[in-house]
């Protein structure tokens, strides 16, 4: 039996002798079917490796969009809800327990900073968030957070107003993840460390967008604050609750200056934010012997926790455990809803939630 590459043939069949010309002579020999066969096999082989391909591009393509979902921090993984039941935990018709990360994440908070009496109250949660709470989040959450950051750096360099609120804000924010990115590591942040040091990029450019604001004086030439009498002006100042917007506006004339200064303003405010007991304990006398209630509420704030107060709040339902901003309809079976409402600051928001 002639082998592979011997030299047998009969005349004209020189080609016999080479790989081709075999397979060339048995497909002559065999009626066509070697070729058939290898034919098949050939398609066969090709439909396998389409095949092959299709489900790596179809893998590919999912991968890549998942990939990209999952960097597109504004893309919106929850439900925007007017109300809430708050439930703390597990109970035959309810599995599983109402978390921080779930409430915030629920709750229309986005919607929220557009309202003014709402606004700073969604401001002092973030702050509270952003310096303790953080970690407790969940990664959706946590996105969530950033989002709703990114809206009020946005509206504030908008409007240019509550700028240092903001600023303050933003310095809590970054001081914590200064700390927490050392540790992520050990599971205190969800995500990827280079994500984390973007988002820390991000606010550093915030801070600089607020620091460069430079606030124009409105083209208006009416009637303006120092054209009212004194009264009036001293009127208007005892309505600001924060002792940095009174300095600020005593830097604004000499005039304003003179008024920022009266002792009343002061004292008023010492009485707002704080106990009769916590300001006997820091009592400061001036040069003159009486008391300096300027430098008192400085110190004052130092030690305690000012008052809060806002034009609205989130409240809780004591009847149904239903969490909604007040003035909010929910479905409460109670015969007099309003009277088991009761307003939470944000502090209070936070520690519903401890367990």
């Amino acid at each position: 039996m002639p082998f592979l590459g011997q030299d047998w043939r009969s005349p004209g069949q020189s080609w016999v002798k080479t790989a081709d010309g075999w397979k060339r002579f048995l497909d002559e020999r065999s009626g066509g079917f070697v070729s058939d066969l290898s034919s098949y096999c050939s398609k066969e082989v090709y439909n396998k490796e389409n095949l092959f391909n299709s489900l790596n591009y179809d893998v590919a393509a999912k991968k890549r969009k998942k990939d990209i979902l999952n960097s597109k921090t504004k893309t919106q993984y929850f439900h925007q809800e007017k109300w809430i039941y708050v439930h703390k935990g597990s109970t035959k018709e309810r599995h599983g327990y109402c978390t921080l990360g779930e409430a915030f994440n629920r709750l229309d908070f986005s919607t929220a900073i557009l309202d003014s009496r709402r606004f700073n109250y969604v401001v002092r949660l973030l702050e509270l968030i952003a310096k303790s709470q953080l970690t407790s989040l969940s990664g959706i959450a946590q996105k969530n957070f950033m989002n709703i950051l990114e809206k009020v750096v946005l509206k504030v360099l908008e409007d240019q107003q509550n700028i240092r609120l903001i600023r303050e804000l933003l310095q809590t924010l970054y001081t914590s993840l200064c700390t927490l990115v050392q540790r992520v590591g050990k599971s205190v942040l969800v995500g990827n460390i280079n994500m984390w040091v973007y988002r820390m990029e991000t606010i550093l450019h915030w801070q600089q967008q607020l620091s460069n604001i430079q606030i124009t004086r409105p083209a208006f030439k009416g009637l303006t604050f120092t054209d009212l009498p004194l009264c009036l002006q001293l009127n208007i100042m005892q309505r600001l609750s924060d002792g940095r917007d009174l300095v600020s506006l005593g830097q604004v004339a000499p005039a304003l200056h003179v008024l920022s200064e009266d002792r009343l303003l002061w004292k008023n405010l010492c009485q707002y934010h704080f106990s009769e007991r916590q300001i006997r304990k820091r009592l400061i006398l001036s040069d003159k012997g009486q008391l300096d209630w300027k430098k008192m509420y400085f110190k004052l704030i130092r030690c305690y926790p000012r008052k809060e107060q806002y034009g609205d709040t989130l409240q809780l339902c004591k009847h149904c455990h239903i969490l909604s901003w007040k003035g909010t309809d929910h479905p409460c079976t109670a015969n007099n809803p309003e009277s088991c409402s009761i307003s939470l600051s944000p502090q209070d928001f936070i520690n519903l939630f401890k367990f």
